[in-house]
C-alpha cells in the first residue's frame, strides 16, 4: 500500500491503526474517477455559499490533506 511507503510501522497494532485510518480516508474523502469524482460514502458539495474561507484538514496522520469551506 502506497501510504505505508512513508511510515515506519512499529508493530501490528500501529499497522492496524494506520490501515483503519487510511480505509476511513479512502471511503470518506478520496475522490474516485469511476464515481464521477465522488467518494464511496457520499458527501455534500461545498459551493461558495458555504463560506469564502478554505481550511486544510490533515488526514491519515498528516499523509493526506482535504480542504473544506468554512464561514469566515
Amino acid at each position: 500500500m502506497k501510504s505505508l511507503d512513508h511510515v515506519v510501522v512499529l508493530n501490528e497494532a500501529h499497522a492496524r491503526r494506520l490501515l483503519r485510518e487510511y480505509q476511513r480516508y479512502y471511503n470518506a474523502s478520496r475522490t474516485h474517477l469511476s464515481l464521477g469524482k465522488d467518494t464511496p460514502e457520499r458527501r455534500e458539495v461545498q459551493g461558495p455559499e458555504r463560506g469564502a474561507k478554505v481550511i486544510e484538514l490533515r488526514e491519515v496522520f498528516g499523509l493526506h490533506r482535504r480542504y473544506e469551506r468554512r464561514a469566515a
